[in-house]
């Protein structure tokens, strides 16, 4: 579930309305099926929750670069974002007036105990976005998408008339904003960090623009915008995060990050940059016009999973952003 939000944002923007529309109904599936409101990072295409992880010890790997591996144990981890990954693109049902099936009441109180457990997890440690094996923090993006699922169940309950419903979870919002503002937050440095208490950095704290947390005229954002962009940024990519994780110091940016990266640079002005940067990308893709998961700084070469959702559907939100409109040739 962790690329849901960011999927639904892509078809949106492609106009996909069918498959957007069975989409929605996959994730609906999922909160109709989950414990207590608990969501998992990643399931099967038939909805299945077990996708036990083994090696393979007969294969190498890619040019001997193993273990190969089978199945995926992300689905055992706790990812606090998912909340929000699920919330956000099922809250725009009540919104979509295209969509064949509109949202419900019914609908409403299913979503609603995915939004308590948001809540209870929002400041609970867990393996982030990025699924550490072997770090647990309170991931600032964790917590902020925990945010985001109580913030959007309040805009459905006011579309609903639901006033009561509506103060609940604006308050549970709130509260959340207040620990986000205040643990991870390093005020000498007036930025956020990527975890409660920290002052490390990742990408993800680019989103919090894009997720409505921070204004873009905010200095924090502009701050935060800023060190990412210093410590993050080699050449026209991004990595995910530059301190060591479960395999060292990573090699290798994360194309996703540096999708992210172009739309910040958008939001922040500086749409010629953002242009260069997203058609140098372009120039990346395979024959099949497609893209892996990272790409190695000296050589561009492409590494990683391939193809990777997360690649194309950072493609399809930088192409509708950057693109200029018909009505500008007049």
């Amino acid at each position: 579930m962790r690329d849901a939000y960011y999927t639904v944002r892509a078809l949106n923007r492609l106009g996909a309305v069918d498959i957007l529309d069975n989409y929605l109904g996959y994730l609906r599936n999922l909160v109709d099926d989950s414990k207590g409101g608990h969501i998992q990072p990643v399931y099967g295409v038939g909805l299945e929750a077990e996708l036990v992880e083994e090696i393979n010890e007969d294969m190498p790997g890619y040019r001997g670069m193993g273990p190969v591996r089978i199945g995926n144990q992300a689905h055992e981890h706790l990812q606090h974002d998912v909340y929000g990954q699920i919330v956000l693109p099922l809250v725009q049902a009540f919104f979509d007036q295209r969509l064949l099936r509109p949202a419900t009441l019914e609908d409403f109180c299913a979503l609603e105990k995915v939004g308590d457990r948001a809540f209870a997890m929002h400041d609970q440690v867990d393996a982030g976005l990025w699924e550490f094996r072997t770090i647990a923090r309170v991931h600032t993006y964790s917590s902020m998408m925990c945010w985001a699922a109580c913030d959007r169940l309040a805009r459905a309950a006011r579309h609903l008339d639901l006033a009561d419903r509506a103060q609940f979870w604006a308050d549970r919002a709130a509260q959340i904003r207040h620990r986000i503002e205040t643990e991870a937050f390093v005020e000498e440095e007036g930025r956020f960090a990527a975890s409660f208490g920290g002052t490390e950095l990742d990408a993800s704290l680019l989103q919090m623009t894009d997720l409505g947390f921070l204004d873009i005229d905010d200095p924090r954002q502009k701050r935060t915008f800023e060190s990412i962009e210093k410590t993050l940024k080699r050449g026209n990519h991004l990595f995910r995060y530059v301190h060591a994780d479960d395999f060292g110091e990573p090699e290798t940016a994360f194309n996703f990050c540096t999708f992210w990266f172009i739309e910040a640079l958008w939001l922040n002005g500086r749409t010629e940059e953002a242009r260069e940067i997203f058609e140098g990308m372009l120039g990346r893709r395979t024959h099949a016009g497609l893209l892996s998961e990272d790409i190695a700084i000296q050589t561009g070469e492409l590494w990683g999973n391939y193809p990777q959702t997360y690649s194309l559907v950072g493609i399809i939100n930088c192409a509708v952003l950057l693109s200029r409109s018909w009505t500008d040739a007049r």
